[in-house]
Formats: structure tokens, C-alpha cells, sequence
């Protein structure tokens, strides 16, 4: 999948300086996983939510792939594709 698509679907964008994540309310079940994983990162009581620089690019990663609905994505910034898959 790629960015484009994601934006089509309605995901939104929270940039960071190495990687970006999305996330699509209507996707997510809140089941808080993101949150209780890293709470700096995903501050659901913040503006904006997500701090995506708040943590090293491999955590961000491993937290977004514990979401079980898909409602998480992210894209490193050197490359096309959006994972995970």
C-alpha cells in the first residue's frame, strides 16, 4: 500500500523526523494496545496523540505491528511502501 492510498482511505499523517505513522479512526477498535505499549508515543489524552520522534524508529515500528485492526501504518521516510503489510 502506499501513502496515497492510505490518505484515500482516510488515514491521517503524523510526521516524524525519520518515519511517519497513520491511523484511521474508523479502523481502530480502541483497544488501547498502542497506548500500554508506549505511552509517549501514543498519548491518546494529547494533541496531537501521536509524537512519532518521542521514541527510536524501531520502537515505533514494533508498537505499530502489535495493532491488531490495521488502524496503524508507517512509512520510513526513504522508502515507498507503508507496512506493515
Amino acid at each position: 500500500m502506499t501513502e496515497k492510498e492510505l490518505i484515500e482511505k482516510s488515514y491521517k499523517k503524523y510526521r516524524g523526523q525519520d518515519i511517519d505513522v497513520y491511523y484511521n479512526i474508523d479502523v481502530c477498535n480502541h483497544t488501547g494496545i498502542c497506548s500500554r505499549e508506549n505511552e509517549i508515543v501514543f498519548d491518546p489524552t494529547s494533541r496531537p496523540w501521536i509524537l512519532v520522534d518521542m521514541a527510536p524508529v524501531d520502537e515505533v515500528i514494533r508498537v505499530v505491528r502489535e495493532c491488531p485492526t490495521g488502524a496503524l501504518k508507517y512509512k520510513l521516510k526513504d522508502e515507498d511502501e507503508v507496512g506493515p503489510d
